[in-house]
């Protein structure tokens, strides 16, 4: 296992944050493409197949299978490596794509295995390595939606992935189980197993509106779980951009929208 480079860190912000990461000369942070904010002069800014981790050893086609991997978890097939060749310490900060948090994971001190959702990942230092989780039982394969094909992140540095809303960590005893929405998982240590499971009953079913299906989580392990996955709240800003909406319009018609700025 490649020892990945020791950065230090600092999250601002509230709903729309960012983490600041501090790089002594020669230490490099990787992220995905996209999350970049800014840095400092001295900073040297370069694309890479993959997380990078593989970089001191396999061939091309090894490497060119690690990156190909991500195309499933609908990542592209590069990220970037942002390393500090000057003098002193540098600065880099990587911002989050949507309202909510951004989660510090130490792997070393979580087994050096986290499971996170598919689009959860938001950078770390370089050396940890950043691959696919396929869910292997049949019921995560046939009906996980959401969880069944994720990212883990390997390795002893810090990674930071990133959770819509309100964020809170939960620890599951030995055999302690949860029942979650899959899309409000972000991420669980390894020591976690993850199932999916039918919710039952046909009024559940029909109109329960919560979908067919929900996690289970068994302990031990930690979890990280979000109150407002990024599927959830997209769906909704498609709904109210597509319907034809009613509530000023049974009583003041057109002039309800007028009076409210939506005069189209």
């Amino acid at each position: 296992m490649p020892v990945a480079h020791e950065i230090d860190y600092r999250i601002y912000g509230e709903e729309m944050q960012y983490v600041d990461v501090e790089l002594d000369p020669g230490e490099t942070a990787i992220a995905e493409a996209g999350a970049f904010m800014m840095m400092d002069d001295g900073i040297q800014m370069q694309t890479i197949f993959g997380d990078g981790s593989r970089s001191g050893g396999g061939g091309l086609l090894d490497k060119l299978f690690s990156a190909g991997k991500r195309l499933l978890t609908g990542e592209s097939l590069f990220m970037t490596a942002f390393t500090n060749v000057g003098q002193g310490k540098k600065r880099v900060a990587f911002a989050s794509p949507y309202p909510g948090k951004i989660i510090p994971l130490d792997l070393s001190e979580l087994g050096h295995y986290v499971v996170c959702q598919k689009d959860a990942f938001l950078c770390a230092a370089r050396g940890v390595s950043v691959g696919i989780e396929f869910q292997r039982k049949l019921g995560s394969g046939l009906f996980g939606g959401e969880g069944f094909i994720m990212q883990k992140l390997e390795g002893d540095g810090m990674a930071f992935v990133h959770a819509g809303g309100h964020v809170f960590e939960r620890t599951l005893q030995p055999g302690e189980l949860l029942r979650i929405d899959t899309g409000c998982i972000v991420a669980y240590t390894h020591t976690v197993d993850f199932d999916i499971q039918f919710v039952g009953g046909i009024r559940n079913s029909i109109f329960g509106g919560e979908g067919l299906f929900f996690a289970t989580l068994r302990g031990p392990g930690k979890v990280w779980i979000q109150t407002l996955p990024v599927s959830r709240l997209a769906s909704r800003i498609l709904a109210y951009g597509t319907y034809q909406r009613k509530e000023e319009g049974s009583i003041l018609g057109g002039l309800g929208n007028l009076l409210d700025g939506d005069g189209r």
